[in-house]
């Protein structure tokens, strides 16, 4: 007889790390632009150049591109665009170049404030996360290659596991033309442009990976003709499609970063040449990983009333899924505006979220941060009509994960799925949102698989020892299993002697055990 094995494949997580990183320059405004008078804006996109993985550390590569929108001496609006590089080198205790790596990033704070009518002072705080990540393959045995004239006995015990199905980057491209309402001016020249992500789904489909979501996008720009102020749009793309993937199957347990790697925005001429449209291309990048989750049944033990068989067994390590969860946390809070000036509109909203804490519970995770909205509104003063705040509105939110420990591994990727802001009266406006988190959690599982099999013949002295017929109690630690192995028989002898159902035998009760030799 043999043992049939089988060949397990996973991801097995070896090592996380995270940095933080302070970005700082200054930059001079260009000759041909305006003095700053004021600053009211500035946002700011990490691009990762290069990721070289070596021997326990990881060298990023990159730089932060940032827009600064400022109104001028005169009253009117500028932006100033600049970059500042990045070269960061970051321990992973255990990492190799052979590993696969998941990296991911936040832009903490970003602060862009006037040294002088000329220079810009910008700093900005990065916090960087790297996860590593090899493939593995455990054997362990899963039953006996038996001939007809041999008996063995197996007892199985069942394993669910999550297994490697897909690890790949991929992209999505969105292609628009926006056409301004007939109300608008033409286009003289754009002030200030901005995309983000809203409402990103992902699910596996057989053969590919499904994505939706809606792409926002608001801009500032200067009409034509004189004494036009300034005007905006905003608007919603949405968008879906299909991106091929043939390990892809419906039942696959997604965790998939998306976030914009580039983003264009251009004012364009119309049919009738005149500057209405706007040319809209975004690259969407996407960090995919598929797990599927296996249930299977390794062999926990064998013997044979014909021979001595003794088990060999090796320590193995797996990772199961605790929890797959997009939890839905709404906000909402009304907050004063500081301007004095009575505030006639609210021109755009846009909100990021900042996970603060991960706290561990029982039987699940409790999820701490805010939501950063950032608000561009319209007040009375015809000096500087265009003003911008920033509020912080906090939020908690609670993550189901039965069986949830400190040696648990999880992931979250926090995303915005809805932002109002409406202005109430005065000064005051009700901020509303929906964050969604997208938490899994995984379990590292130790576990004694067999290997290998030993077998010998019976020993006869020790086999004499025992009765050939004997009555027993069933003691509470006892299983069938244990009580026909220690007393030489089977299973289906107890139960067929004893005439006992199918169901486990209970503490207490008294038993008929003939000894059986092959």
């Amino acid at each position: 007889m043999e043992l049939m094995k089988k060949q397990i494949h996973m991801n097995r997580i070896k090592g996380r790390a995270s940095t933080q990183i302070t970005l700082d320059d200054d930059f001079i405004v260009p000759d041909t632009m305006d003095d700053m008078v004021q600053v009211l804006l500035s946002t700011g996109d990490i691009l990762v150049e290069a990721l070289k993985p070596g021997t326990e550390r990881v060298q990023i590569k990159g730089k932060l591109e940032f827009q600064v929108l400022y109104r001028k001496e005169e009253g009117g609006l500028q932006t100033l665009a600049g970059a500042i590089p990045f070269d960061e080198t970051v321990n992973v205790t255990g990492l190799n170049d052979r590993d696969e790596l998941s990296l991911t990033w936040e832009l903490e704070d970003l602060t862009a404030d006037m040294i002088h009518s000329r220079k810009l002072g910008v700093k900005a705080l990065v916090s960087f996360f790297i996860q590593a990540e090899c493939l593995a393959e455990e054997t362990a045995a899963v039953d006996v290659d038996r001939k007809e004239e041999e008996e063995v006995q197996t007892k199985k015990s069942p394993l669910s596991l999550a297994c490697a199905a897909a690890r790949r980057r991929d992209t999505f491209r969105i292609q628009e033309v926006l056409s301004l309402p007939a109300n608008k001016p033409n286009v003289d020249r754009l002030l200030w442009r901005e995309m983000s992500l809203r409402g990103v789904n992902t699910r596996p489909m057989d053969g590919s990976l499904f994505l939706s979501g809606e792409l926002m996008i608001f801009l500032l720009y200067a009409g034509e003709g004189e004494n036009v102020p300034v005007q905006w749009l905003e608007e919603s793309i949405p968008f879906s499609g299909e991106i091929p993937l043939s390990q892809a199957l419906e039942d696959q347990v997604p965790m998939i970063h998306v976030r914009l790697a580039h983003k264009e925005l251009e004012a364009k001429p119309d049919y009738d040449g005149e500057m209405r449209e706007f040319g809209v291309d975004a690259v969407l990048e996407l960090d995919i990983c598929l797990y599927q989750e296996e249930e299977t049944a390794i062999l926990e033990d064998v013997y044979s009333t014909r021979e001595e068989l003794e088990p060999i067994y090796q320590e193995a390590q797996f990772q199961q899924i605790l929890a797959k969860n997009v939890c839905k946390c709404r906000v909402a809070e009304k907050v004063s505006l500081a301007e004095r000036r009575p505030v006639l509109q609210i021109l755009r909203s846009s909100g990021s979220v900042k996970l603060d804490e991960i706290t561990l519970e029982k039987e699940g995770l409790l999820l701490e941060g805010v939501l950063l909205v950032s608000l561009l509104y319209l007040t009375s003063d015809d000096g500087a009509p265009i003003q911008a705040e920033e509020v912080s509105i906090p939020f908690q939110c609670h993550a189901a994960a039965a069986g949830v420990d400190e040696n648990s591994i999880y992931q979250v990727i926090p995303g915005l799925e809805q932002l109002t802001a409406v202005m109430m009266g005065g000064n005051s406006v009700e901020v509303k949102g929906v964050v969604s988190l997208d938490v899994l959690v995984q379990e590292p599982l130790s576990r004694q698989v067999m290997t290998g099999m030993e077998r010998r013949p019976l020993d006869l002295l020790k086999l004499q020892k025992l009765p050939g017929i004997v009555g027993y109690i069933v003691q509470p630690e006892d299983d069938l299993w244990g009580i026909a192995k220690k007393f030489h028989t089977t299973i289906d002898t107890v139960r067929r002697t004893n005439e006992l159902s199918d169901g486990p035998v209970k503490p207490g009760q008294k038993l008929i055990l003939v000894k059986e030799i092959g």
